[in-house]
């Protein structure tokens, strides 16, 4: 049997195989009124096309848990209750195809308040729904974003319990899993890094409180997200900086405190929180940062980067690199992508009885 179909459980969670979809921002939402930051008919189209297709986990893009923590004014947000009745019509479509939905919450931190990257992704103002951002320390991303305002310590618990809140609401529409953005220069990651963490408090400076920060939101989104309930957290393993910032080593250890802290599952990922540099990217480029971490931790990982194939995915999994891997531009691509490979590898996935002739 191929292990890229395998099932796998997390605490009470079974996933019925493991090619899963990287979440993925569409910057599709209403900018504001009383719809703003809610899945939309878009979305829905998006999602449901991916689980007929027979992905087995789909991690829904990046889903703010305050109108601020949105990338962009055009986001997904979890802040609200409208927000909430209206991911419901999305979850329950995909546990009735037998995915498994999971949610991203997320906090943009310096990087929020941004145009859609195909209108080019420039910071926007007010006169463009956008906003001031809020960073660990006042320092622009680039020398085109603006200072971002430096978060006190007040803000930063008010965000620890956006975060708290946020998990509520993922449950109360539906989700099974929840995952913590703490990748791709987000406001997690910022206070993770050296790079971006010039703080002088007790959340800046040593490894012990530049991870403070990460700590407290897993601690609060632990407390109202169920035991039977997996928890994720997505984490740039290195900032691919020479000597000034987060590294693989930083990252293992991280894992390791993470998954004292009821963390299921690191989703390991890379780079985002420093412009300008160079990444060397190529097929799986990423995964040798995801073994590390499973190798050297009793943390499971799912790799992601640039995995297209079906057999390259698979000999991530037979190679035990990885417990499942994650699929992001392929599954654009090609949303059946699932069914597809199960048919190169010998396994099997669910397909719609409506698809029958496809079989």
């Amino acid at each position: 049997m191929s292990t890229l179909f395998e099932p796998y459980t997390l605490r009470d969670v079974t996933i019925p195989n493991r090619v899963w979809m990287a979440p993925m921002c569409q910057y599709s939402a209403v900018p504001d009124g009383p719809g703003a930051g809610a899945p939309g008919d878009w979305h829905f189209a998006h999602y449901a096309a991916r689980a007929a297709g027979g992905t087995g986990l789909i991690v829904v893009e990046a889903t703010a848990v305050s109108p601020e923590g949105r990338i962009s004014p055009y986001d997904l947000g979890i802040w609200n209750d409208t927000q909430v009745e209206a991911f419901r019509r999305i979850t329950g479509f995909l546990a009735s195809r037998g995915t498994v939905p999971a949610v991203q919450l997320a906090h943009a931190g310096r990087k929020a308040s941004t145009e859609r990257p195909w209108k080019g992704g420039a910071p926007v103002g007010p006169e463009a729904h956008g906003w001031q951002p809020a960073a660990p320390s006042p320092l622009a991303f680039t020398e085109n974003h603006p200072v971002p305002d430096e978060l006190t310590t007040g803000q930063i618990r008010q965000v620890v319990g956006q975060f708290r809140d946020a998990a509520r609401r993922a449950l109360a529409a539906g989700f099974e899993i929840a995952e913590i953005h703490g990748a791709h220069g987000y406001l997690i990651n910022e206070f993770l890094s050296p790079h971006s963490n010039h703080r002088t408090d007790t959340y800046g400076g040593s490894y012990e409180n530049r991870t403070r920060f990460a700590f407290e939101v897993v601690d609060a989104v632990r407390e109202v997200w169920p035991d039977d309930k997996p928890l994720f957290f997505r984490v740039s393993a290195t900032d691919w900086l020479e000597d000034s910032g987060w590294t693989a080593d930083d990252t293992v250890r991280l894992a390791a405190g993470l998954h004292a802290r009821g963390v299921d599952l690191l989703d390991v990922s890379t780079g985002g929180n420093a412009s300008g540099v160079r990444i060397p990217t190529g097929p799986g480029y990423q995964v040798p940062f995801a073994a590390r971490v499973r190798r050297e931790t009793p943390m499971p990982v799912a790799a992601v980067g640039l995995i297209t194939d079906p057999v390259q995915a698979e000999k991530i999994l037979a190679d035990q690199e990885a417990d499942a891997v994650l699929l992001g531009r392929e599954l654009l691509r090609n949303p059946s992508w699932a069914r597809h490979a199960a048919r190169e590898l010998g396994g099997t996935v669910r397909v719609p009885d409506q698809y029958h002739l496809s079989v």
